[in-house]
């Protein structure tokens, strides 16, 4: 039997409460408790959590609207994400969701559609996020200190994203939704202030704009509201007066969708009462034609007179169903149950019964009724059976896709992590009981499922989910359960199943996604999975502990490459350094968010003009106070997918340091292999240029050799973008793969960087030697340029430079240093290489 879940019903009405608490507890999905004060309702929610709530607008002191405040603010026992459906006494749609919406309330339902509550329950309970009243706002400002300022006082009500050009500001348009855009057209913005409102309105022709313009330029304010600018701001300004007129502009389209509602509501209610009197003449009518069925049974069941609503109910005619077995239209699942209650009632056991049962309909489908069932006498003294039958379909739908809603994930259809959580107890407690039970939990995490959701979009990634959901069917037995515990993660449980056959269950799995093809518009890709198994015995009989051990298994899969199954043994050391790095991941991610970084420069020789030809950023991160290097925490970012973010956070603090220091000629910038998978590289670096004024031709990008021939065409085409923007690019650790030089032609690349691993020992190994030579030569006859790494000594320095390898860097020639260092240190540089 399910858990049922808990519901708070605060109405001070006491008929509504009993209405609501009615029509939910039929239901049996909730354990109902009501309160009449909203103070009394929050006393409770104060000690326990709740699964739903639903309130009335004047529950006590404290107002619904305020009540659903307080429950937003995390402070309660119950999460701040649970579920509200408000009921107010007067409604109009349009301004009920707009203060809903400022509330964050989930749903609001008029009391006198309480009928709607079960599918509005269920929608409710289908998605459980983080409530957030703060509106979206665009901010184009080109004046850092001026937006800094702006943003700080519009927090309270807006989620600020500022961007410092119109191209930057078009392009977040694009990708996201926001309340407002707000432009300052008193900077610089080269008379692209009109382009940037037509191009928004294209696309949302109800955007709400609001532009800041100089107070003499009447002309142009003119020009911006013709164009569908919402609403301007004189400079100078007063930032209250900024606030309020973007809070206006923001809700404009609620307000006057509201206003009109409302006046339509108020005509409707005038013709309503100059129709008053029909209207009630023709509801007395209908109360004539009753919907319910009324059915009287002799002692042996048969129907000995029916009403005119039973061929409406069943289809079947009133003259054909005279003198017939009512049993003969009930559904075979349902014949039992309603056999014996009439044997009951025959026998005088009961009076009066009532069942909920299914009805054949004369088309083939089956009807929901509820069935009530008297025992009569009439002044003859005969006896006879009454019945009344109503159509509850809707209702029992609704009840079971509830049901059904609260075990199943929306999107595949699979259990979902609440019924993963009891059926895992409830293998636990089998085996505790018995010792010679044994189950197994496979835990699934897809392989770079992040770069999918984020390159393709969520929704291709949604249509992944679903593919791969699909899969299981194919592989798992049906008297195993299959449940999406969230995100891209899966598990299965199998019953009475030893690890041996679970192994093989689990590579059968992953060996289906490999195999599969998932398509995108017109490519096909492959998928990969990582699973960590574990059996439940009695020895581990706790559902929290056979999570760990999954939990653990799967990271370590993921640890030893992804693509495999590993099995969870006590023996396993990884462990507590498997958690460790995991919290690690997290802290590294937090510094990158946070632009905790520092990027040092290493110097790059050139051999020929004897001088520093560029510089490579490296970047470090600051954490607690110290500096963490890449090999520390590139790992734990490999393990959470969140590479891409690292190349961001280098790109746009590299691009800025080149347009504020004049010394950085060129920086070269290493690229991860995921952000050669990411659409979002692109578009991030030619902003980066373009909001801090950089040539592209100052930039080259470095992605090691493995990387790019592991995936040759996303390679190619992305060098051949960032070629065409005017970026140079390198290939890094060149010569690992001997075999790969003839990928090398295929690469548009101006530079070839020799991996310092043959750089190291050319001296004493000629076969090293060798290859240094010959991927110096190759590189110079493809028109590239060669760059040697790990030039640790004089002898090595003065070798490739007899080699003619065009370019050197290592420590030798200078350690990577902090941007306030390389002044100083180049002509000590400078006079050491040229002595």
């Amino acid at each position: 039997m399910s858990r049922q879940l808990t519901l708070l019903i605060v109405n001070a009405s006491a008929h509504e409460r009993q209405t609501l608490t009615k029509t939910l507890s039929a239901l049996d999905v909730f354990t109902i408790i009501a309160k009449s004060d909203s103070q009394d309702a929050l006393s409770l929610l104060k000690m326990q959590a709740v699964d739903l709530v639903i309130t009335g607008l004047d529950v006590g002191k404290i107002d619904g609207w305020r009540f659903s405040r307080m429950i937003r603010s995390g402070l309660l026992a119950t999460p701040k994400n649970t579920p509200i459906v408000l009921i107010p006494p007067t409604y109009c749609e349009r301004i009920a969701e707009t203060t809903a919406r400022s509330y964050s309330i989930d749903a609001v339902l008029p009391f006198e559609r309480q009928d709607m509550l079960p599918q509005i329950l269920a929608n409710v309970l289908s998605t459980h996020l983080d409530k957030s009243s703060r509106l979206n706002l665009l901010l184009l400002e080109p004046n850092q200190q001026r937006a800094q300022k702006i943003c700080e006082h519009l927090s309270h009500n807006f989620v600020c994203t500022h961007v410092s050009s119109a191209a930057s500001a078009l392009s977040l348009f694009l990708q996201d939704h926001y309340a407002i855009v707000l432009m300052d057209t008193t900077s610089n913005l080269s008379g692209s202030a009109e382009s940037l409102v037509e191009s928004i309105l294209k696309h949302r022709p109800s955007q709400a704009i609001v532009t800041i313009i100089d107070k003499r330029d009447a002309d142009h304010a003119e020009q911006l509201l013709l164009l569908g600018v919402t609403d301007f701001v004189r400079a100078p300004y007063d930032m209250p007066f900024l606030s309020k007129v973007c809070d206006h502009a923001a809700r404009r389209e609620d307000f006057m969708v509201s206003y009109a509602e409302f006046a339509n509501k108020v005509e409707q209610l005038s013709r309503s009462e100059s129709r008053y009197k029909d209207l009630f003449s023709a509801h007395q009518r209908i109360l004539l034609h009753l919907r319910t069925v009324v059915v009287e049974l002799d002692l042996e069941g048969a129907i000995r007179f029916i009403n005119p609503a039973w061929e409406y109910l069943s289809g079947f005619g009133i003259k054909s169903s005279l003198n017939t077995q009512l049993s003969n239209y009930i559904a075979k699942d349902e014949l039992a149950t309603f056999n014996k209650v009439i044997r009951e009632i025959q026998s005088g056991v009961r009076q009066h019964a009532q069942v909920e049962l299914q009805l054949c309909h004369k088309a083939g489908h089956l009807v929901w009724v509820e069935c009530r069932l008297q025992l009569i006498k009439n002044t003859s003294s005969s006896v006879a059976i009454t019945a009344t039958l109503d159509n509850i379909h809707e209702r029992k739908q609704a009840e079971l896709q509830l049901r059904h809603l609260a075990l199943h994930d929306t999107l595949t259809g699979l259990h979902n992590r609440y019924y993963f959580d009891q059926q895992l107890n409830q293998l636990c407690n089998e085996v505790k009981s018995a010792e010679e039970i044994e189950h197994a939990l496979i835990y699934i995490d897809l392989d770079h499922f992040k770069i999918i959701n984020d390159s393709k979009g969520h929704q291709q990634g949604d249509i992944v989910l679903k593919e791969v959901s699909e899969l299981f069917g194919d592989k798992i037995g049906e008297e195993h359960l299959t449940f999406r515990i969230g995100g891209d993660e899966f598990a299965v449980l199998l019953k009475h199943t030893n690890l041996l056959d679970a192994h093989m269950c689990a590579e059968s799995i992953c060996m289906a996604i490999e195999e599969h093809k998932f398509h995108f518009e017109d490519n096909a890709y492959s998928l990969s999975c990582s699973i960590g198994l574990t059996q439940i015995t009695n020895e581990n009989a706790d559902p929290s502990e056979c999570l760990k051990q999954a939990d653990i298994a799967l990271y370590i899969a993921k640890n030893l490459g992804r693509n495999l199954v590993h099995c969870y043994n006590k023996e396993d050391e990884q462990n507590q350094t498997l958690q460790t790095g995991l919290e690690w991941g997290h802290s590294v991610r937090q510094a990158l968010q946070n632009d905790s970084i520092e990027l040092h420069y290493q110097p790059i020789w050139d051999f020929k003009k004897q001088q520093i030809a560029y510089y490579e950023a490296l970047l470090r991160l600051k954490i607690n106070g110290e500096t963490i290097y890449p090999n520390q925490f590139i790992p734990a970012l490999e393990l959470l997918n969140d590479t891409f973010l690292m190349d961001q956070c280098v790109i746009r603090t590299a691009i800025k340091a080149l347009a504020e220091h004049e010394i950085l000629s060129q920086v070269a910038i290493n690229l991860s292999a995921h952000s050669f998978l990411d659409e979002r590289l692109q578009p991030h670096i030619q902003a980066c240029l373009k909001e801090h004024q950089v040539s592209a031709n100052r930039v080259i990008f470095e992605i090691t050799e493995s990387a790019s021939i592991n995936n040759l065409n996303a390679t190619q085409t992305m060098i051949k973008n960032l070629n065409d923007l005017g970026c140079h690019f390198a290939i890094d650790d060149f010569g690992t793969g001997f075999s790969t030089f003839s990928y090398l032609k295929q690469l548009p690349a101006q530079h070839v960087k020799i991996d310092g691993s043959f750089v190291r020992d050319m001296l004493n190994d000629p076969i090293d030697l060798a290859l240094v030579k010959a991927v110096n030569d190759i590189s110079h006859s493809l028109d590239k340029c060669s760059v040697a790494e790990y030039v640790e000594n004089k002898e090595i320095f003065q070798q490739l430079k007899e080699i003619g390898v065009d370019y050197g860097q290592g420590y030798f020639i200078s350690r990577p240093l902090p941007i306030e260092q390389l002044a100083s240190s180049a002509k000590t540089i400078l006079s050491l290489k040229t002595a």
